[in-house]
């Protein structure tokens, strides 16, 4: 089915639908990078969200789901199919006691904001993380030894057929940068978070406090995705880079940032060959010095 009419046949089936076509992914990454996709679709709520997958699996046309685009690569043909963008369209929050019910559009940051509003502890260690509630989920994301697994109890998902599914925190498998949600290809859409009672003051100093040591230590200021490479058993992976000699190495307009070794970043047009180029390189490297293989944090997705 051609684009205009794949377009033609959503609109009628969801009623409504933010839809765009030939859609700029660079627009919607934080590394600034990406070819267009031929469709992008904003849902607003659940039942659209569920309409238009079911209509998109009677196509059979690829599909994937995003967030605000902080951990995502698309390579510089962009993607063939639909980009199903789930951020500020899908981002309400709800107070309720010591809980938050949120959608998975929200931002870790507005999510801790939220927490700070309300006199609630515990997502502290969130707000500075660069992505989406979903994002999170589906990564048990994680950082100054706080993580996802110990704030959710619930989430609603659906899968690419739009069937919807609850999963309580033991039924979420969630682990180190996985859960189910990611090893079996749910979509997440909300989630019940348990937190704490806390003196507002207390709380925002804490979050003053780590956003202060990320500012310090990360790469903010340059797009990139957060951080490359998932931590490799036993070691950092800034480290070993750093002491493979790589701080700062450049490739085209891609670099290993000279503030932190395990972010890869734009230096200002760079393409996605010249960062996975730059990525297989790093790889190489670290392997032929220490023997230890690096995987991606870094979801890639889209055509050369």
């Amino acid at each position: 089915m051609q684009k205009a009419q794949l377009a033609e046949g959503l609109q009628k089936a969801v009623p409504g639908l933010c839809l765009r076509i030939d859609e700029p992914m660079c627009n919607h990454t934080s590394f600034r990078i990406g070819g267009p996709a031929d469709l992008m679709i904003l849902p607003n709520s659940i039942g659209e969200l569920q309409q238009a997958l079911r209509f998109l699996n009677g196509q059979k046309v690829p599909v994937y789901i995003m967030g605000n685009g902080s951990n995502l690569l698309v390579r510089d043909g962009g993607f063939r199919g639909v980009i199903i963008k789930l951020a500020d369209n899908f981002s309400r929050i709800v107070v309720e006691g010591t809980k938050l019910r949120a959608q998975v559009g929200a931002s870790l940051a507005k999510l801790a904001s939220a927490a700070w509003q309300a006199g609630l502890g515990g997502l502290e260690f969130a707000s500075g993380i660069p992505g989406t509630l979903g994002g999170a989920i589906a990564m048990n994301a994680g950082a100054y030894g706080g993580e996802m697994a110990d704030v959710i109890r619930e989430v609603t998902c659906c899968d690419l057929e739009g069937g919807l599914y609850h999963f309580s925190l033991e039924e979420l498998e969630l682990g180190y940068r996985t859960s189910r949600v990611r090893s079996q290809g749910y979509v997440a859409l909300e989630a019940l978070l348990q937190l704490v009672p806390e003196d507002q003051a207390v709380i925002k100093a804490k979050m003053h406090e780590l956003n202060q040591r990320r500012r310090e230590k990360q790469p903010l200021n340059i797009p990139s995705a957060g951080s490359t490479f998932k931590r490799p058993p036993g070691y950092y992976a800034g480290k070993l880079i750093d002491e493979a000699g790589l701080r700062g190495f450049t490739h085209g307009r891609a670099q290993v940032s000279d503030l932190h070794c395990g972010f890869v970043v734009n230096l200002g047009g760079a393409t996605a060959k010249e960062v996975l180029e730059l990525i297989d390189m790093v790889r190489q490297r670290v392997w032929e010095k220490f023997r230890v293989k690096l995987e991606l944090e870094v979801q890639v997705i889209g055509e050369d």
